[in-house]
């Protein structure tokens, strides 16, 4: 891949860098080609974020980062020739700057992954969703909750205000459930059956007293157990549908806890 970045002036200093993407780095390049260099042609300084970023690979995506075998960040200007390693997080590759974080524990997602946000409530990871969010919305929930960004789009994912995010590569959600669980490290956080389903809060026991207004005439019958989300007031208790849950919960954990999953 050849692409030259040609400045208004036209007379200035033009040179070549070489980028090679590693890892599953290469789900973002329309070739797919693997590790392969990829050269663009400048003539102009240009950080190494605008350099890779220009391949379509997001910024959050992207943990080590070599020019010329040293390890640098995404402010990292380039101005001559040069050789570019990038790695994704969990690539295994040291370098004393790492541009990732695993300590993400919250989340927001977009308005395309309500089934992933379904399961990672079902697993008990907080995730604010709003099927109608705007970009603007969803940016600024992950500015003042301190979220990290969960969305297939990339263009929002490269934002330049995003920190934190991650792009499921799987459309699976069950799928991308234990890729989000994997890339953050989520583990040891698994709980399942505590989060509301519908709007992310966290469920608390209640009597059957104060919910038998709701229940179903079979319901108040034969079941004693109840817990209510005080954020909308959804009840939950263990009626027929927990076995589906229960399946699907343990689908999820076998799946991170194989090697192959």
């Amino acid at each position: 891949m050849d692409c030259s970045i040609d400045s208004p002036g036209g007379a200035a200093k033009r040179f070549s860098v070489l980028v090679s993407f590693h890892g599953d780095l290469v789900f973002f390049l329309r070739n797919k080609e693997g590790p392969e260099p990829a050269q663009r042609v400048l003539t102009h300084k240009a950080s190494v974020k605008d350099v890779i970023e220009s391949f379509g690979v997001p910024h959050p995506e992207v943990d080590v980062i070599f020019v010329n075998r040293q390890p640098v960040d995404f402010f990292f200007q380039l101005d001559g020739d040069a050789k570019i390693d990038v790695y994704p997080v969990s690539s295994g590759v040291y370098s004393t700057i790492r541009l990732q974080t695993l300590a993400a524990r919250a989340f927001v997602a977009d308005g395309h992954l309500g089934k992933l946000t379904r399961d990672l409530r079902l697993l008990g990871i907080d995730v604010s969703y709003n099927r109608d969010a705007e970009d603007r919305e969803l940016l600024r929930t992950m500015l003042h909750e301190n979220r990290a960004l969960l969305t297939r789009d990339r263009l929002l994912l490269m934002h330049r205000i995003v920190r934190v995010g991650y792009f499921p590569r799987s459309q699976d959600p069950m799928e991308q459930s234990v890729e989000v669980i994997r890339r953050f490290g989520l583990a040891q956080a698994v709980n399942p059956f505590v989060r509301c389903l519908r709007c992310n809060g966290l469920l608390a026991v209640v009597p059957k007293e104060a919910v038998v207004d709701q229940l179903e005439p079979l319901t108040r019958l034969y079941y004693d157990d109840f817990r209510r989300c005080p954020e909308c007031g959804h009840s939950y208790w263990r009626g027929s549908h927990i076995t589906k849950l229960e399946t699907r919960v343990d689908a999820i954990l076998s799946r991170i806890a194989s090697p192959s999953g």
